[in-house]
């Protein structure tokens, strides 16, 4: 009777333990099934000031057309102003600038256990500087491949003992990290979506182009849709022998398409996407909103040194010109086309 009774107990202790373990299973695919799925991650990089409703940053026009009246979430430590925001699928991280934050931000999205993001697509978006003799202030490039403007070996140009000016030297050893080229078939896809899209330009920024290269053909047009590689830098570099570097850089690492247009981050999105499985799934818009070399007759210190005489005010002149929000509105306009082609196939 003892017996019998002991391995009734036992029969109910092992009973009891099953429907524990399946209970605690069910809890974990509840919660699996609560996670919030995004099929399209925007990463614009920074905005003016407020989301919505004043001088728009790269962050506005897609805050306003997806996901005003949504959700927010803080993201990672350290900072209230790292936030997602999502509504219907859609979510939007504004990363800040710079490589640092980029992989940071990226890392911290990717990884955070309340989203779903198996079925996602990365939208990376920003402005830049537009490669002379390619690209003009508007133009919105639909990047194939990124290189890094800071990995390899460099030198201040008072240091170098020939006159060919190369202040930049390859090193193998970076390659690996040093450039990415994204998925083709991809970037091909969202060319072919995206490259009808009109886009705008102003008439200052259109008289500017035509008095600083007349008769130039690349710069003679108004600004489209075009493909191009990026270079990505820690440092808001600008003129002509940065322009050669940035050109010679792409060519060294063998990019399909041109040198088009530089930037702050897109390496380090990459790097993060590729890290986490991404890499396939990451698109990368910019617009360029000025151009990467000095206007003529305007320096350095003109620019960016608010105590020399002859300083350019950067609001309004040339250094952008008066194209940014309109930039920013073509940027929304071939990035919209994206989104919508996304999440309309998932329905």
């Amino acid at each position: 009777m003892q017996k019998l009774f002991r391995k009734q107990k036992s029969g109910f202790a092992l009973v009891t333990i099953l429907l524990i373990v399946t209970m605690l299973s069910a809890c974990s695919v509840s919660h699996e099934d609560k996670k919030i799925p995004v099929k399209v991650l925007i990463l614009p990089k920074f905005e003016q000031e407020e989301l919505t409703g004043d001088f728009p940053g790269e962050a506005q026009f897609f805050f306003d057309g997806y996901l005003k009246g949504g959700e927010e979430y803080e993201i990672g430590q350290g900072s209230d102003k790292n936030k997602l925001y999502y509504k219907d699928g859609i979510a939007m991280c504004i990363l800040g600038q710079g490589k640092v934050n980029a992989a940071l931000n990226t890392s911290a999205v990717l990884s955070d256990s309340r989203f779903d993001l198996s079925d996602a697509y990365i939208l990376s978006i920003g402005c830049g500087g537009a490669a002379e003799g390619y690209a003009i202030p508007g133009d919105v490039l639909v990047i194939t491949a990124i290189a890094d403007f800071d990995l390899g070996h460099w030198t201040d140009a008072r240091e170098l003992s020939s006159e060919d000016g190369k202040t930049w030297f390859h090193d193998e050893s970076f390659d690996d990290i040093a450039f990415v080229k994204l998925n083709k078939s991809l970037t091909d896809r969202v060319f072919e979506l995206t490259k009808n899209v009109k886009l705008d330009t102003t008439e200052r920024t259109e008289a500017f182009i035509q008095k600083e290269y007349p008769g130039e053909e690349w710069a003679d047009r108004k600004p489209r849709v075009m493909r191009g590689s990026s270079v990505t830098g820690d440092q808001y570099w600008k003129g002509i022998y940065g322009h050669k570097t940035a050109q010679m850089i792409t060519e060294t690492y063998n990019l399909e398409d041109p040198f088009a247009v530089t930037e702050m981050e897109d390496l380090a999105v990459a790097q993060a996407a590729k890290r986490y499985g991404m890499l396939d799934r990451l698109i990368v818009l910019r617009v360029g909103v000025n151009m990467d070399v000095f206007p003529t007759g305007i320096s350095p210190e003109m620019i960016w040194d608010p105590q020399t005489d002859d300083h350019v005010a950067s609001e309004g002149s040339l250094e952008s010109i008066d194209i940014f929000e309109t930039a920013m509105k073509n940027l929304f306009e071939v990035g919209k086309v994206v989104i919508d082609h996304q999440i309309a196939a998932d329905r």
